[in-house]
């Protein structure tokens, strides 16, 4: 089986997240989605970070009622902060049977370079990268050409800051996240 993996703090999980990883088992060879939730990304700042324990629940209930996607924790048992390269090999010892592909924004893709062994994540692995509104259009590293693959959607402006701030400010949410994740971050005040 192909699996995509779409790494992400899911901080909280969103629209945007979910039309990438539809339209990518939708209008490729990829047979599912896993979301991989990273409990501490050693590119992001920790400020405003909901437990892994809740952003895996949120992305649980985002999920729940689409058999081609699943949520993943191999992260939390591992050194942190967690590098990609050590977890696709994680996962690649314990999955032999499947195929792995790793989903990146084109913000990423533009800092590959300063990842931990990205020399063997592009050597082992296919990258799907799609476009992020404000970022150029992404271009493959030399050399590399055949394992990154340029996906184009239609582009959403959202981002996890912006509902953050927007729970913050009291502002509605609707819409920018699935009726279920907005029921539990109201319930249970997060973001606040």
């Amino acid at each position: 089986m192909h699996i995509g993996l779409f790494f992400g703090s899911f901080n909280p999980i969103h629209t945007g997240h979910l039309v990438i990883a539809n339209q990518l088992v939708e209008y490729t060879d990829m047979d599912q989605i896993w979301f991989i939730v990273s409990p501490q990304n050693p590119h992001k700042d920790k400020t405003g970070m909901l437990s892994e324990y809740d952003r895996l629940y949120l992305v649980e209930q985002a999920i729940e009622d689409n058999d081609r996607f699943r949520v993943n924790n191999i992260e939390f048992t591992m050194p942190k902060p967690s590098y990609t390269v050590d977890t696709l090999a994680q996962l690649t010892d314990k999955f032999a049977m499947h195929q792995f592909s790793v989903i990146m924004g084109a913000d990423n893709l533009a800092h590959l370079h300063k990842w931990k062994n990205y020399e063997a994540i592009l050597k082992h692995y296919h990258i799907y990268v799609y476009q992020r509104p404000g970022y150029p259009a992404p271009q493959a590293p030399e050399n590399f050409e055949n394992s990154v693959h340029i996906v184009e959607f239609p582009q959403m402006d959202v981002s996890a800051s912006y509902i953050r701030k927007c729970i913050k400010e009291g502002t509605s949410i609707k819409y920018l996240v699935p009726d279920k994740v907005a029921a539990y971050i109201h319930k249970m005040n997060l973001y606040k």
